[in-house]
């Protein structure tokens, strides 16, 4: 079962409220508050659906541009002495430091694939251009 679902690029949680009997959830990766329910799945859907609609129509109306989630960049808290340890190595290897951070989100959410399902993965930078190609072979 997943607990998101998408819609017009919006990515919505879902969570079930036992004492209330009820699904809800919020849009992710926004400032705003869009949130909806149900108490069926179809009902949570149709308000996910109506709610990102309503936000939309809004901004429309109020002559804004709707936030759009996940734009690509977002900011990273880690201590002044990780910073300068990963600068450093990142330029000693030629690289940036954004690189570094992009290949390592990348390798934490495969490491889940790779455990998974007994996965060979590998990495290659074959032309040297600076963009990482990952191999994931499944048995």
């Amino acid at each position: 079962m997943s607990n998101t679902m998408e819609y017009k690029g919006y990515i919505g949680s879902v969570e079930f409220s036992p004492e209330d009997r009820l699904f809800f959830g919020k849009v992710q990766g926004v400032q705003a508050l869009i949130s909806y329910e149900g108490q069926s799945v179809d009902e949570l859907i149709a308000d996910f659906q109506g709610a990102v609609d309503d936000y939309l129509a809004l901004c429309e109306q109020e002559h804004v541009l709707p936030e759009k989630a996940y734009k690509g960049s977002f900011n990273v808290r880690i201590s002044p002495e990780l910073h300068r340890r990963a600068a450093i190595w990142a330029s000693s290897h030629q690289t940036t430091l954004n690189k570094v951070i992009i290949e390592t989100v990348l390798i934490a959410m495969l490491h889940e694939i790779t455990i998974s399902c007994s996965q060979n993965l590998s990495f290659a930078d074959p032309a040297h251009t600076g963009k990482l190609y990952v191999a994931v072979f499944c048995i």
